[in-house]
């Protein structure tokens, strides 16, 4: 009897009436092919869900199988594999003498396509020992066909009646070697190289070494099998290394793309000579380029970000051949391609690198660019990160990059002045000819947020009396309207009304409201349009800048006349702001926020010299937050970076040596694809105690019931097993037991459940897979139905499993700015107001963060100190590739209490109804402090 079961799959059978045994067997009796072909379906899907009807066995035999139809011959194969083959007491039954009778018959067959059919069946049954062996002198036989379909079906099936049963075929290697030699057709030489390299790999090498100057020239197929046993080869003391290395250098200019990425990878990991990586790098670069598939673009340039990150100083001189990359049209290909390039860029080589990058920023002022925005909203980062780690370039690219500040593309004019607000901190020397060049474009910006950063940059660092003095004339250019012609009074004329009686009438009538039509319809400045637009948040920002600016002015300047001027000045444009927000010429009233922040600054002015401590907050203060922002991103950055360069791996004293821990750096990297797939599924990072194992048990029914059961409840991956308890507490034998499970949410059943018969007493273990496909609190419920005495159906109904969704959300990082993308594009929110015992704002949100799984983004210095409030950013992504952003603001009452609320955005509803309930359930979890 075979030793394991094969696993099947489930098929949804549409009939909505299943036929008799007697109705299927008269079909296969008297009806036609076509009849034959539908009957031998069903019967087929029959079995595969559980119900094999044994006795149709026999009539299968004596109608199906002498007919001549290849389609009904197919399907037979098909019902052979999966049809009952032993008895009761697992022995083979008699009528499969037949069956094996006409499987020879086949294998004999004049017709190739029914020869090379069967031997694919052999392959389905290489577990049935007793099947098999009339068989093999009939299969042997084959290999010896003119055909080549079935002579390589012929290998394949030698090979696996020989992985199972070696003893049917002991001289199998030596036959496949013979057979080898004498082939020509490539599939077939394939199909028996991979015998070689699973079953006698000494043949495999000993083939490679006899045909070595052929390999170059061979088929793509065999190519590959060949680098893969000389991986796997390598892994041992091989005499033949070198020669190894030198084909696999020469297959880097084989013609096939699959071929030239394999033979790469396996060079890198068979040597490090800087040659050799030299060469390896060059063909994964003449891949990206020739390859027309976006997605093995990104697989190569990830092969190649890991060879860099080994062999960085041996790439360096490749760092054009690397860019010439970004030419790709697909902008994730351009991102990838520049982050390398940033990894590799250097003091040596960062100028030929900028000028690069310089010539495609110019490129996408072209209307025709595909994409040219967001690729250049790239290169403008890319640039600002060169420029800060190479401050000698800075002075270089600053001032073309500033070109971009009125750019219609507002993400690409927003990172340009985030640059510039860095630079101009960190380079000092460039303070006078950046604010020069910020003054003057000021008229050509267009949005609101450049608008504000450019001000905040002209408030801080223009630091001489003409810079300042400049500024006040640019501001009043761009807030000034033009004038015009003043509405003239015509003569008074009577007019005659419908009464008969006389009025006079005059152009002023309506001239309040046509003046009011006239201001909303003339052309304004820019500035003028965003406070009219009801942009008041950018007024408070130039309120803020022009404070400072007279404040700044008063210092450095003794003109005590041009210092009122500048006052007076400074205070009217805020007035008049705060004016225009009250009145029906802006689309929108200007907010209390700004009103409050604009009349601050107007105090200010008014009270110039009363209040010295306020001039030092709008002076010295607000320059030294950005400063320490700028020192804890360097510091982060930093720290990122060590991380990832000293990984350090802890292990006790006891623990088991490996040899592989002594090969050379890197050798054994990229061998392997066995340890590949664990650590991509995730099987090698499973570490479970027996105490995590038993808070992982859920009880399904009470002590009292017939049945106990209780359900270790364990997530791998995407899949969650149950794995199930149940204890017969009766006296009886329970017939036809049987556990149904249902579920609620993105979960989804596996496996049909079995039918079982449970001894009084005793035991039985029961497993379940469930399938995930989203990241949403799911439910498992179910029943145990069985017969009890007198053929009566009973029931016992099962606890509910809720799936905790914490084992599928992991922390993760991302950007301000992509963390306010996302906030505004996600449009599923759940509010949940906080009620908590804690005092503390910091210790609520470490709770939160604890309970929700979620990294905090907002800088540690940004939440520390003393204060009653706190609002911090969070973030977290799921296995599912899901995003979920929360934001916390809190305030601590006079009464020492926590108010406020959490807010959680996601692109999908399930996540953020799961979050916001993890975080009720650990609210109320949360006990007062002893």
């Amino acid at each position: 009897m075979a030793s394991e079961a094969s696993c099947w799959t489930i098929i949804s059978d549409d009939i909505g009436e299943i036929p008799s045994t007697q109705d299927l067997r008269s079909a296969l009796q008297k009806g036609s092919d076509e009849v034959k072909i539908d009957t031998l379906r069903k019967i087929i899907v029959s079995t595969i869900n559980g119900n094999p009807q044994p006795t149709l066995l026999m009539p299968i035999i004596q109608y199906v199988m002498p007919s001549r139809n290849k389609a009904l011959k197919k399907l037979l194969h098909f019902y052979w594999e999966v049809c009952p083959k032993y008895d009761d007491n697992g022995k083979l039954r008699q009528e499969m003498i037949l069956v094996v009778n006409a499987v020879r018959n086949d294998l004999q067959h004049p017709n190739e396509y029914i020869r090379g059919s069967t031997l694919r069946f052999l392959q389905k049954i290489s577990k049935d020992a007793e099947l098999l062996e009339p068989l093999i002198p009939t299969c042997r036989s084959c290999l010896e066909h003119r055909h080549s379909y079935v002579r390589k079906n012929a290998v394949f099936a030698v090979y696996t009646i020989y992985r199972e049963f070696e003893h049917l075929i002991p001289d199998a290697p030596e036959l496949i070697q013979t057979f080898l030699a004498a082939e020509s057709d490539a599939t077939c030489k394939r199909n028996a190289f991979v015998f070689l390299a699973n079953c006698a790999m000494p043949r495999a090498v000993e083939y490679i070494m006899q045909v070595f100057d052929q390999i170059p020239s061979m088929d793509e197929l065999l190519q590959m099998s060949i680098i893969e046993v000389i991986r796997l080869d390598c892994k041992t003391d091989t005499a033949h290394k070198a020669r190894h290395i030198l084909l696999i250098s020469e297959l880097l200019n084989a013609s096939s793309h699959a071929v030239k990425y394999e033979a790469a990878t396996t060079l890198t990991s068979l040597t490090q000579n800087p040659a050799a990586i030299k060469a390896a790098a060059a063909c994964y670069i003449n891949l990206v380029s020739k390859e027309s598939d976006n997605n093995a673009k990104i697989i190569v340039l990830d092969r190649l970000d890991a060879l860099r990150s080994r062999h960085g100083h041996v790439l360096d001189p490749m760092i054009m051949d690397i860019l010439q990359l970004i030419s790709s049209a697909d902008l994730e290909v351009r991102r990838k391609a520049l982050s390398i390039v940033l990894s590799l860029t250097s003091s040596r080589n960062v100028e030929d690198v900028v000028l690069f990058l310089k010539k495609q920023l110019q490129k996408t002022q072209d209307e025709q660019f595909e994409k040219a925005p967001e690729y250049r909203q790239l290169l403008i980062q890319s640039i600002h990160i060169c420029a800060v780690k190479f401050s000698e370039i800075a002075a270089t690219v600053v001032h073309a990059l500033m070109d971009f500040l009125g750019d219609s593309n507002n993400p690409s004019a927003l990172d340009v002045v985030a640059f510039v607000r860095e630079v101009v901190e960190k380079f000092p020397k460039l303070r006078t000819t950046i604010c020069e060049k910020l003054i003057q474009t000021l008229g050509e910006i267009k949005s609101g947020k450049v608008y504000r950063g450019i001000l905040w940059i002209l408030g801080e660092y223009a630091e001489s009396v003409p810079e300042i003095q400049d500024t006040f004339q640019q501001v009043r250019k761009v807030l000034e309207e033009e004038k015009k012609d003043e509405v003239k009074a015509e003569p008074s004329k009577p007019r005659v009304l419908a009464d008969g009686t006389y009025a006079t009438e005059t152009a002023f009538t309506s001239a309040s409201a046509a003046r009011l039509e006239a201001v909303k319809a003339a052309a304004k400045p820019p500035l003028r349009t965003l406070i009219l637009g009801g942009d008041f948040f950018t007024g408070s920002v130039l309120s803020s800048a022009l404070t400072k600016l007279v404040l700044r002015h008063s210092e450095l300047s003794s003109d005590k006349k041009k210092d009122n001027s500048l006052k007076a000045e400074a205070m009217l444009i805020m007035v008049s702001i705060i004016r225009v927000g009250q009145s029906k010429f802006v689309t929108v009233p200007i907010d209390e926020d700004s009103s409050e922040r604009i009349m601050n600054c107007i105090q200010t002015l008014s009270e110039l010299e009363d209040k010295p401590i306020v001039h030092e907050i709008f002076l010295r203060d607000t320059k030294a937050a950005y400063s320490k922002m700028i020192h804890a991103q360097e510091q982060k950055a930093a720290e990122k970076k060590e991380s990832e360069t000293s990984k350090q791996v802890a292990v006790q004293v006891d623990d088991l040596l490996t040899f592989r821990q002594f090969s050379k750096k890197g050798a054994e990297d990229l061998v392997d694809d066995l340890e590949d797939v664990g650590r991509a599924t995730g099987a090698g990072d499973v570490t479970e105690d027996f105490i995590s194992n038993l808070s992982r048990i859920s009880q399904l029914t009470g002590f009292s019931d017939p049945i106990y059961a209780e359900a270790y409840v364990k997530i791998h991956g995407f899949d969650i097993l149950l794995d199930v308890l149940l204890v017969n507490q009766t006296a009886n034998t329970l017939q036809n037991l049987c556990l149904d499970f249902a579920t609620l949410g993105d979960l989804k059943l596996v496996e049909r459940p079995t039918v079982y018969t449970i001894a009084p007493h005793s035991f039985q273990s029961i497993k379940a897979t469930i399938k995930v496909s989203s990241t949403e609190t799911g439910v498992i419920f179910g029943s145990i139905l069985w017969e009890g005495p007198g053929m009566s159906e009973q029931c016992v109904i099962l606890n509910d499993i809720h799936i905790d969704i914490m084992d599928y959300i992991k922390p993760a990082y991302c950007t301000e700015a992509q963390f306010r993308s996302m906030w505004t594009e996600f449009e599923w929110e759940n509010r949940v107001n906080v009620t908590t015992v804690m005092s503390d704002p910091r210790e609520y949100l470490r709770h939160v963060m604890k309970a929700t799984n979620m990294s905090c983004l907002t800088p540690e210095g940004a939440i520390s100190g003393e204060c009653d409030f706190l609002s911090a950013n969070m973030y977290a992504r799921s296995l599912f590739g899901e995003d979920a952003l929360a934001n916390l603001s809190v305030e601590r009452t006079d009464a020492g209490t926590i108010v406020g609320h959490v807010r959680i955005r996601s692109k999908t509803q399930g996540i953020a109804l799961s979050l916001g309930d993890r975080i009720t359930m650990a609210q109320k979890d949360n006990k007062p402090p002893v």
